[in-house]
């Protein structure tokens, strides 16, 4: 999707107003354009747009009005500078816009932001959002920012939640919601409720339109569905692409690999470049080249490939399609584009973490987003503050996708492999396990499983076994054991994690002394469907859910 404006208005304008830099400029631009230029510019390069005669009919009487919603949850990433530049259009077109901090949202998403941490995560996304869009010159004051709770508490909403929840089916709410709020086998009615907010909102901001990314359609087509039922009027919906992460999947705030944080260092920035899927002349699924065409393309007019000259020297696009088909005829190396998209994201990223570098939005950040690492000790006097090292939660296991590269028996015992698997790191781990019984190494050869990789390594036989192969079991005579299988299409060292726990970071080993994995594993199982749960959650990549293929109600070891 591009939201490249390459030279529109050009000879009207000086070059300090060559990208919204003041808000006489956006005045400018939205003055001198027709309905037909204004309707062109707001819709380009969306992927969908459901009400365009309706679009159409406004435009010719007046300014649209429109809203972008966020819900506070996991911290804003790269991939947000997608609406950001949408919105940056949407003010070029003269439009009235909203932003909408949606806190109440955040809780109804299978409690994702805890709710004494929501007006903490509120005040940190009002304060990145801002950044972000003075990172690329967006005026603020053409802006109206509004918090979820601030009108969804009112009697007046209240009473619409109840009136919309009596024409609303279960299976309308869970269908449009499928996409958006996390789905799991047993759903709270806070995630069938989120839908139905979420179309509220539209008539509670009195706007004509809503924006979003295409994973929300389905929560589009309910509000055009039921708002009308309420009385009220269907509204236009603008729908952009969904960004590639890093690792080929969504970009995710729950996926840490998948994304680049708004405030990671350069450092890291390089680091999670540097390991990001960019498979020589494929341009599917590739998130660095999406990066250039939905982020670094609608915000310049070009974009340079940095190379040593004797690769041809640096070269300059004004076209995306260019650079996708040089990199498919592998004239662009992935090693030059990354350091490229570094060099051009570092340019974007530089005035947001320079802004949180003051104690206030330090702190701020903190606050927000505590780290488990820094509360080993706990606080003393506070009883609330109880370190996360301490609460036996699934996000302290580092569970990821294995392949299994070789299988042999170990020398010195006949019931235990000796196994060489593949993680996703410079060298394949060796695991120990004792599956003799169960399957042959022909089974185990060339097979996707699930390990747990940060338990301490422990010698088995004069072997050190550095992760555990994790399957699950029938007990009961005969003892049945079968690993457990990872979705179709993954990779080794795709992180498992199970569903609600996707944020935090795995403890880098976990303390024999401590128990974490033991205490856990009491409420591993597989459920009815032969998806891998922990106490009903179940265990995920981002391609789908880990399942056994025929031990029903097992435990998981």
């Amino acid at each position: 999707m591009k939201y490249l404006m390459k030279s529109f208005n050009r000879k009207c304008l000086s070059p300090a107003h060559a990208f919204l830099s003041s808000t006489e400029a956006a005045a400018i631009m939205g003055d001198q354009q027709s309905p037909e230029e204004k309707f062109k510019l707001i819709t380009r390069n969306l992927q969908e747009v459901l009400g365009e005669e309706r679009l159409k009919e406004i435009l010719k009487e007046r300014e649209l009005k429109v809203y972008w919603g966020t819900a506070t949850t996991g911290k804003p990433h790269v991939a947000y500078f997608v609406p950001m530049s949408k919105i940056a259009d949407f003010l070029k077109a003269g439009c009235e816009v909203t932003i909408l901090f949606a806190d109440l949202h955040a809780y109804l998403d299978n409690m994702k932001a805890p709710w004494e941490l929501l007006e903490l995560r509120v005040q940190y996304y009002e304060q990145v959002i801002k950044a972000m869009l003075e990172s690329i010159g967006v005026p603020l004051d053409k802006l109206k920012f509004v918090k979820g709770t601030d009108y969804q508490l009112s009697r007046e909403y209240t009473l619409d939640v109840y009136r919309l929840s009596s024409m609303v089916t279960e299976h309308d709410a869970k269908k449009a919601g499928a996409e958006v709020v996390k789905q799991v086998e047993h759903p709270l009615l806070s995630g069938l409720l989120y839908p139905g907010l979420q179309a509220l909102d539209e008539e509670y901001l009195k706007v004509d339109a809503q924006f979003g990314g295409v994973d929300q359609r389905k929560i589009f087509t309910l509000a055009e569905k039921y708002l009308p039922s309420l009385g009220y009027t269907k509204r236009i919906h603008m729908m952009n692409p969904m960004v590639p992460g890093l690792t080929g999947g969504k970009m995710s705030s729950s996926e840490e690999e998948s994304k680049i944080d708004l405030l990671d260092k350069n450092q890291e920035v390089k680091k999670k470049l540097k390991k990001a899927f960019c498979e020589p002349g494929n341009v599917e699924n590739n998130g660095v080249l999406s990066f250039v065409k939905h982020v670094l393309f609608p915000l310049h007019s070009e974009f340079i490939i940095k190379r040593d000259p004797k690769w041809g020297g640096d070269k300059v696009y004004t076209d995306y399609e260019e650079v996708e088909r040089d990199f498919a005829a592998e004239q662009i190396h992935p090693g030059d584009l990354k350091a490229s998209v570094e060099l051009a994201l570092n340019k974007l990223l530089d005035p947001i973490r320079k802004k949180f570098e003051t104690p206030e939005l330090k702190k701020l950040t903190a606050s927000a987003y505590p780290e488990p690492s820094k509360n080993k000790g706990g606080a003393k006097g506070n009883p609330k503050q109880t370190a996360d090292e301490e609460e036996v939660i699934p996000s302290r296991l580092d569970i990821r996708v294995g392949m299994v590269i070789s299988v042999e028996k170990h020398p010195d015992a006949d019931s235990l492999y000796l196994e060489k698997i593949d993680v996703g790191e410079e060298q394949p781990r060796t695991v120990v396990s004792g599956l003799v019984a169960y399957l042959s190494q022909e089974q185990l050869q060339d097979r996707l499983v699930v390990l747990l990789c940060n338990l301490k390594p422990q010698k088995m036989r004069g072997i050190e076994s550095q992760a555990m192969l994790l399957c699950a079991s029938i007990e009961e005579e005969p003892r049945k054991v079968e690993p457990l299988d990872p979705p179709e299409g993954s990779a080794p060292g795709d992180r498992v994690y199970v569903e609600g726990y996707e944020s935090g970071k795995p403890d880098d080993e976990l303390k024999p002394k401590k128990k974490v994995f033991e205490k856990l594993q009491v409420d591993l199982k597989i459920s009815d469907e032969f998806v891998a749960q922990w106490k009903e959650q179940n265990l995920m990549t981002k391609l789908g859910q880990i399942t056994c293929k025929t031990l029903k109600g097992g435990n998981i070891c």
